[in-house]
Protein backbone atom coordinates (compact mmCIF):
# COMPACT_ATOMS: atom_id res chain seq x y z
CA UNK A 1 0.00 0.00 0.00
CA UNK A 2 2.03 3.40 -0.97
CA UNK A 3 2.32 5.69 1.83
CA UNK A 4 -1.04 8.22 2.52
CA UNK A 5 1.62 11.06 1.62
CA UNK A 6 2.36 10.19 -1.85
CA UNK A 7 -1.26 10.94 -2.75
CA UNK A 8 -1.02 14.60 -3.60
CA UNK A 9 -3.88 16.74 -5.61
CA UNK A 10 -1.41 15.68 -8.67
CA UNK A 11 -2.49 12.10 -8.63
CA UNK A 12 -6.37 13.09 -7.67
CA UNK A 13 -5.98 15.40 -10.90
CA UNK A 14 -3.82 13.13 -13.44
CA UNK A 15 -5.00 9.71 -12.13
CA UNK A 16 -1.10 8.38 -12.38
CA UNK A 17 0.28 6.32 -8.96
CA UNK A 18 2.64 8.41 -8.14
CA UNK A 19 3.33 12.00 -7.60
CA UNK A 20 6.28 12.42 -10.53
CA UNK A 21 5.80 13.97 -13.73
CA UNK A 22 7.94 13.45 -16.94
CA UNK A 23 8.64 16.22 -18.64
CA UNK A 24 8.42 16.94 -22.42
CA UNK A 25 12.33 16.18 -23.62
CA UNK A 26 12.55 17.24 -27.37
CA UNK A 27 13.50 14.00 -29.55
CA UNK A 28 13.21 12.07 -26.09
CA UNK A 29 9.99 11.98 -24.76
CA UNK A 30 8.43 9.53 -27.30
CA UNK A 31 5.89 7.62 -27.38
CA UNK A 32 7.43 4.36 -26.06
CA UNK A 33 8.74 6.57 -23.00
CA UNK A 34 5.54 8.08 -22.16
CA UNK A 35 4.29 5.00 -22.21
CA UNK A 36 6.45 2.95 -19.82
CA UNK A 37 6.41 5.62 -17.33
CA UNK A 38 2.63 6.05 -17.29
CA UNK A 39 2.49 2.18 -17.40
CA UNK A 40 4.71 2.32 -14.19
CA UNK A 41 2.34 4.81 -12.13
CA UNK A 42 4.02 8.11 -13.18
CA UNK A 43 2.96 10.51 -15.54
CA UNK A 44 3.89 11.15 -19.02
CA UNK A 45 4.41 14.24 -21.41
CA UNK A 46 4.35 13.58 -24.93
CA UNK A 47 7.18 16.07 -26.61
CA UNK A 48 4.42 17.32 -29.17
CA UNK A 49 7.29 20.34 -29.40
CA UNK A 50 9.20 18.69 -32.65
CA UNK A 51 6.57 16.73 -34.23
CA UNK A 52 5.02 18.09 -37.38
CA UNK A 53 1.27 18.96 -36.63
CA UNK A 54 0.23 16.11 -39.27
CA UNK A 55 1.60 13.47 -37.38
CA UNK A 56 0.65 14.52 -33.87
CA UNK A 57 -2.69 12.32 -34.12
CA UNK A 58 -0.17 9.03 -35.46
CA UNK A 59 1.98 9.50 -32.48
CA UNK A 60 -0.55 9.95 -29.81
CA UNK A 61 -2.03 6.80 -31.09
CA UNK A 62 1.18 5.16 -30.56
CA UNK A 63 1.14 5.54 -26.77
CA UNK A 64 -2.35 4.68 -26.65
CA UNK A 65 -1.25 1.24 -28.37
CA UNK A 66 1.35 1.22 -25.62
CA UNK A 67 -0.94 2.05 -22.17
CA UNK A 68 -4.02 2.31 -20.84
CA UNK A 69 -2.91 4.90 -18.54
CA UNK A 70 -3.16 8.36 -19.00
CA UNK A 71 -0.77 10.72 -20.75
CA UNK A 72 -0.01 14.76 -21.64
CA UNK A 73 0.90 16.70 -24.50
CA UNK A 74 3.83 19.35 -24.49
CA UNK A 75 3.60 21.95 -27.08
CA UNK A 76 4.65 25.09 -28.35
CA UNK A 77 1.93 27.54 -28.68
CA UNK A 78 3.30 29.98 -31.16
CA UNK A 79 3.77 27.06 -33.74
CA UNK A 80 1.78 26.76 -37.11
CA UNK A 81 -0.80 23.59 -36.24
CA UNK A 82 -0.51 23.91 -32.71
CA UNK A 83 -4.67 24.70 -32.64
CA UNK A 84 -4.20 21.26 -34.62
CA UNK A 85 -2.77 19.56 -32.08
CA UNK A 86 -4.88 20.73 -29.17
CA UNK A 87 -7.79 19.29 -31.04
CA UNK A 88 -6.12 16.11 -31.18
CA UNK A 89 -5.60 16.04 -27.18
CA UNK A 90 -8.98 16.67 -26.97
CA UNK A 91 -10.75 14.30 -29.51
CA UNK A 92 -8.31 11.70 -28.07
CA UNK A 93 -8.95 12.43 -24.02
CA UNK A 94 -5.57 12.96 -22.98
CA UNK A 95 -5.53 14.25 -19.58
CA UNK A 96 -3.34 17.41 -19.11
CA UNK A 97 -1.74 19.54 -21.77
CA UNK A 98 1.76 21.35 -20.82
CA UNK A 99 3.74 24.33 -22.49
CA UNK A 100 6.38 26.82 -21.48
CA UNK A 101 4.03 30.10 -21.47
CA UNK A 102 0.51 30.82 -21.39
CA UNK A 103 -1.71 30.48 -24.54
CA UNK A 104 -4.81 33.01 -24.57
CA UNK A 105 -7.58 32.73 -21.47
CA UNK A 106 -9.93 31.48 -24.19
CA UNK A 107 -7.67 28.60 -25.21
CA UNK A 108 -7.42 27.64 -21.87
CA UNK A 109 -10.60 27.62 -21.20
CA UNK A 110 -10.89 25.56 -24.33
CA UNK A 111 -9.21 22.55 -22.72
CA UNK A 112 -10.29 23.00 -19.36
CA UNK A 113 -13.98 22.79 -20.90
CA UNK A 114 -12.79 19.25 -22.55
CA UNK A 115 -11.66 18.50 -19.41
CA UNK A 116 -7.71 18.72 -20.23
CA UNK A 117 -5.64 19.63 -16.75
CA UNK A 118 -3.29 22.79 -17.99
CA UNK A 119 -0.29 22.59 -16.54
CA UNK A 120 2.32 25.52 -17.78
CA UNK A 121 6.04 25.30 -16.91
CA UNK A 122 7.73 28.51 -15.50
CA UNK A 123 11.24 29.55 -14.01
CA UNK A 124 10.19 32.58 -12.13
CA UNK A 125 7.63 33.79 -9.87
CA UNK A 126 5.97 36.42 -11.86
CA UNK A 127 5.28 33.78 -14.47
CA UNK A 128 3.61 31.11 -12.44
CA UNK A 129 1.36 34.13 -11.02
CA UNK A 130 0.43 35.23 -14.34
CA UNK A 131 0.07 31.91 -15.78
CA UNK A 132 -2.52 31.07 -12.64
CA UNK A 133 -4.49 34.06 -13.79
CA UNK A 134 -4.49 32.65 -17.35
CA UNK A 135 -6.26 29.57 -15.80
CA UNK A 136 -3.39 27.03 -15.30
CA UNK A 137 -4.57 24.61 -13.14
CA UNK A 138 -1.38 23.28 -12.00
CA UNK A 139 1.91 25.06 -12.95
CA UNK A 140 5.66 22.71 -12.74
CA UNK A 141 7.98 25.17 -11.42
CA UNK A 142 12.12 24.47 -12.77
CA UNK A 143 15.02 25.95 -10.72
CA UNK A 144 18.07 26.99 -12.27
CA UNK A 145 19.48 23.19 -11.42
CA UNK A 146 17.15 22.42 -14.17
CA UNK A 147 18.02 21.66 -17.60
CA UNK A 148 17.36 22.98 -21.31
CA UNK A 149 16.17 26.70 -20.70
CA UNK A 150 16.27 27.21 -17.16
CA UNK A 151 16.31 30.65 -14.38
CA UNK A 152 18.96 31.41 -12.16
CA UNK A 153 17.35 30.78 -8.71
CA UNK A 154 18.06 27.48 -7.25
CA UNK A 155 14.97 24.99 -6.75
CA UNK A 156 14.97 25.23 -3.05
CA UNK A 157 14.60 28.83 -3.11
CA UNK A 158 12.20 28.78 -6.03
CA UNK A 159 9.52 26.54 -4.76
CA UNK A 160 8.65 27.70 -1.41
CA UNK A 161 8.33 31.39 -3.14
CA UNK A 162 6.03 30.22 -5.82
CA UNK A 163 3.94 28.12 -3.03
CA UNK A 164 3.64 31.49 -1.15
CA UNK A 165 2.29 33.19 -4.72
CA UNK A 166 -0.36 30.77 -6.01
CA UNK A 167 -3.34 29.16 -4.71
CA UNK A 168 -2.89 26.22 -7.30
CA UNK A 169 -0.40 22.82 -7.23
CA UNK A 170 2.64 23.40 -7.59
CA UNK A 171 4.87 20.45 -9.25
CA UNK A 172 8.73 21.11 -7.94
CA UNK A 173 11.37 20.76 -10.97
CA UNK A 174 14.83 20.97 -11.45
CA UNK A 175 17.78 19.11 -8.94
CA UNK A 176 15.79 15.48 -8.85
CA UNK A 177 16.62 12.03 -9.37
CA UNK A 178 15.52 10.04 -6.18
CA UNK A 179 13.08 9.50 -3.06
CA UNK A 180 14.47 12.17 -0.99
CA UNK A 181 14.23 14.28 -3.38
CA UNK A 182 10.68 13.68 -3.52
CA UNK A 183 9.67 13.91 0.14
CA UNK A 184 11.87 16.80 0.30
CA UNK A 185 9.95 18.34 -2.38
CA UNK A 186 6.41 17.27 -0.38
CA UNK A 187 7.77 18.94 2.82
CA UNK A 188 8.08 22.28 0.85
CA UNK A 189 4.10 21.60 0.01
CA UNK A 190 4.45 20.55 -3.35
CA UNK A 191 2.62 17.97 -4.89
CA UNK A 192 5.16 16.02 -6.46
CA UNK A 193 8.04 16.20 -8.66
CA UNK A 194 8.88 16.57 -12.28
CA UNK A 195 12.16 14.96 -13.91
CA UNK A 196 13.65 15.12 -17.48
CA UNK A 197 17.11 13.96 -17.06
CA UNK A 198 16.57 10.92 -14.93
CA UNK A 199 14.23 9.77 -17.72
CA UNK A 200 16.42 10.48 -20.52
CA UNK A 201 19.08 8.20 -18.77
CA UNK A 202 17.22 5.12 -18.66
CA UNK A 203 16.37 1.73 -20.89
CA UNK A 204 13.61 2.85 -22.15
CA UNK A 205 15.28 6.70 -23.43
CA UNK A 206 15.25 6.93 -27.65
CA UNK A 207 19.02 8.38 -27.04
CA UNK A 208 21.64 6.82 -29.13
CA UNK A 209 23.99 5.06 -26.70
CA UNK A 210 27.06 7.29 -27.80
CA UNK A 211 25.26 10.23 -26.09
CA UNK A 212 24.29 8.49 -23.21
CA UNK A 213 27.91 7.90 -22.40
CA UNK A 214 28.32 11.27 -22.37
CA UNK A 215 25.75 11.87 -19.79
CA UNK A 216 26.80 9.06 -17.45
CA UNK A 217 30.28 10.20 -17.70
CA UNK A 218 29.57 14.01 -17.21
CA UNK A 219 30.62 15.47 -13.75
CA UNK A 220 28.27 18.93 -12.16
CA UNK A 221 30.82 21.20 -12.87
CA UNK A 222 31.21 20.63 -16.70
CA UNK A 223 26.92 20.76 -16.87
CA UNK A 224 27.07 24.52 -17.03
CA UNK A 225 24.20 27.27 -18.44
CA UNK A 226 25.18 29.20 -21.34
CA UNK A 227 23.43 31.75 -23.65
CA UNK A 228 25.62 30.85 -26.53
CA UNK A 229 23.10 28.01 -28.30
CA UNK A 230 19.71 30.38 -29.02
CA UNK A 231 20.36 33.73 -27.01
CA UNK A 232 17.84 32.46 -23.73
CA UNK A 233 20.12 30.73 -20.65
CA UNK A 234 20.34 27.07 -21.27
CA UNK A 235 22.11 24.53 -19.23
CA UNK A 236 23.94 21.98 -21.43
CA UNK A 237 26.50 19.36 -20.67
CA UNK A 238 29.97 21.32 -21.72
CA UNK A 239 30.80 19.45 -25.27
CA UNK A 240 32.89 20.25 -28.73
CA UNK A 241 29.92 22.09 -30.23
CA UNK A 242 28.67 24.27 -26.75
CA UNK A 243 32.74 25.31 -26.17
CA UNK A 244 33.05 26.12 -30.08
CA UNK A 245 30.16 28.48 -30.01
CA UNK A 246 31.29 29.97 -26.18
CA UNK A 247 34.30 31.10 -27.80
CA UNK A 248 32.30 32.26 -31.57
CA UNK A 249 31.73 35.55 -33.01
CA UNK A 250 28.48 36.94 -33.67
CA UNK A 251 28.89 35.86 -37.28
CA UNK A 252 29.12 32.62 -36.39
CA UNK A 253 26.50 31.66 -34.27
CA UNK A 254 24.15 33.40 -36.89
CA UNK A 255 25.78 31.13 -39.34
CA UNK A 256 25.27 28.35 -37.10
CA UNK A 257 21.56 29.71 -36.29
CA UNK A 258 20.63 30.29 -40.48
CA UNK A 259 21.98 26.56 -40.98
CA UNK A 260 19.77 25.17 -38.13
CA UNK A 261 16.72 27.28 -39.14
CA UNK A 262 16.75 25.99 -42.54
CA UNK A 263 16.71 22.46 -41.22
CA UNK A 264 14.02 23.10 -38.96
CA UNK A 265 11.91 24.65 -41.47
CA UNK A 266 12.61 20.65 -43.69
CA UNK A 267 12.05 19.42 -40.57
CA UNK A 268 8.31 20.68 -40.09
CA UNK A 269 7.43 21.18 -43.90
CA UNK A 270 6.83 24.90 -43.00
CA UNK A 271 7.21 27.54 -45.90
CA UNK A 272 9.30 30.68 -45.63
CA UNK A 273 6.29 32.63 -44.80
CA UNK A 274 4.96 30.12 -41.91
CA UNK A 275 8.24 29.88 -40.60
CA UNK A 276 8.26 33.54 -40.26
CA UNK A 277 5.06 34.21 -39.06
CA UNK A 278 6.09 31.42 -35.96
CA UNK A 279 9.35 33.20 -35.31
CA UNK A 280 7.29 36.58 -34.98
CA UNK A 281 4.45 34.90 -32.58
CA UNK A 282 8.01 33.31 -30.60
CA UNK A 283 9.28 36.08 -30.03
CA UNK A 284 6.39 38.27 -28.86
CA UNK A 285 5.18 35.40 -26.69
CA UNK A 286 8.34 34.97 -25.18
CA UNK A 287 9.50 39.00 -25.48
CA UNK A 288 12.93 37.66 -27.14
CA UNK A 289 15.40 40.40 -28.89
CA UNK A 290 15.90 40.12 -32.25
CA UNK A 291 19.41 38.28 -31.85
CA UNK A 292 17.36 35.46 -29.54
CA UNK A 293 14.58 35.63 -32.78
CA UNK A 294 17.06 34.41 -34.95
CA UNK A 295 18.31 32.08 -32.69
CA UNK A 296 15.88 30.01 -31.91
CA UNK A 297 15.63 27.14 -34.49
CA UNK A 298 19.56 26.39 -33.10
CA UNK A 299 17.98 24.35 -30.02
CA UNK A 300 15.83 22.03 -31.66
CA UNK A 301 18.09 21.21 -34.68
CA UNK A 302 20.83 20.84 -32.19
CA UNK A 303 19.47 18.54 -30.39
CA UNK A 304 18.20 16.84 -32.77
CA UNK A 305 21.99 15.80 -34.18
CA UNK A 306 23.03 14.95 -30.65
CA UNK A 307 19.38 12.92 -29.67
CA UNK A 308 18.34 11.41 -32.47
CA UNK A 309 21.52 11.16 -34.68
CA UNK A 310 24.02 9.94 -31.91
CA UNK A 311 26.39 12.45 -32.70
CA UNK A 312 27.29 14.25 -28.99
CA UNK A 313 30.49 15.62 -30.39
CA UNK A 314 28.35 17.95 -32.62
CA UNK A 315 25.11 18.71 -31.27
CA UNK A 316 24.13 19.93 -27.94
CA UNK A 317 23.39 17.71 -24.71
CA UNK A 318 20.74 19.31 -22.55
CA UNK A 319 21.04 18.32 -18.99
CA UNK A 320 20.09 18.92 -15.22
CA UNK A 321 23.15 19.28 -12.98
CA UNK A 322 21.42 16.48 -11.54
CA UNK A 323 23.14 14.07 -14.60
CA UNK A 324 26.57 14.32 -12.41
CA UNK A 325 25.46 12.25 -9.87
CA UNK A 326 23.68 9.26 -11.79
CA UNK A 327 25.89 6.58 -13.26
CA UNK A 328 23.36 4.05 -14.91
CA UNK A 329 20.91 3.52 -17.03
CA UNK A 330 17.54 1.46 -15.59
CA UNK A 331 14.50 1.10 -17.22
CA UNK A 332 11.62 4.00 -16.53
CA UNK A 333 10.17 1.29 -14.27
CA UNK A 334 12.79 0.66 -12.02
CA UNK A 335 13.31 4.56 -11.94
CA UNK A 336 10.08 4.97 -10.16
CA UNK A 337 10.10 1.82 -8.15
CA UNK A 338 13.44 2.75 -6.55
CA UNK A 339 12.03 6.44 -6.11
CA UNK A 340 8.85 5.26 -4.30
CA UNK A 341 11.09 2.62 -2.30
CA UNK A 342 13.10 5.13 -0.74
CA UNK A 343 10.54 7.71 -0.33
CA UNK A 344 7.93 5.67 1.77
CA UNK A 345 11.62 4.80 3.68
CA UNK A 346 12.04 8.12 4.44
CA UNK A 347 8.49 9.31 4.94
CA UNK A 348 8.75 6.30 7.83
CA UNK A 349 11.77 7.80 9.79
CA UNK A 350 9.99 10.58 9.82
CA UNK A 351 6.67 9.22 11.17
CA UNK A 352 8.40 6.48 13.57
CA UNK A 353 4.60 5.93 14.99
CA UNK A 354 3.42 5.36 11.94
CA UNK A 355 6.08 2.68 11.05
CA UNK A 356 5.45 1.12 14.36
CA UNK A 357 2.03 0.84 13.53
CA UNK A 358 2.58 -0.68 10.10
CA UNK A 359 4.46 -3.44 11.80
CA UNK A 360 2.09 -4.36 13.99
CA UNK A 361 -0.65 -4.60 11.73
Amino acid sequence: MTHPALSTPLTERLGCRYPILQTAMGWVATPQLVAATSNAGAFGFLAGAVIPAEQIEAEILKVKALTDRPFGLNLHMFLPGADHMLDMAIKHGLRAVSYSRSPSAALVSKLKDAGLVCIPTVGAVKHAVAAVKMGADMVTVQGGEGGGHTGNVPTSLLIPQVLDAVKVPVVAAGGFKDGRGLVAALAYGAAGIAMGTRFLMTSDSPVPRATLERYITSELTNIIVSTRVDGAPMRMILNETLGRLEKSGVVGRYWTALKSGLAFRRHTGLGYVEMLKSALANARANKLTLAETLMAANSPMLIQRSMVEGHPSEGVLPSGQVAGLIRDLPSAAEVIERIIAEAETRLDALNPSRRDVAAAE
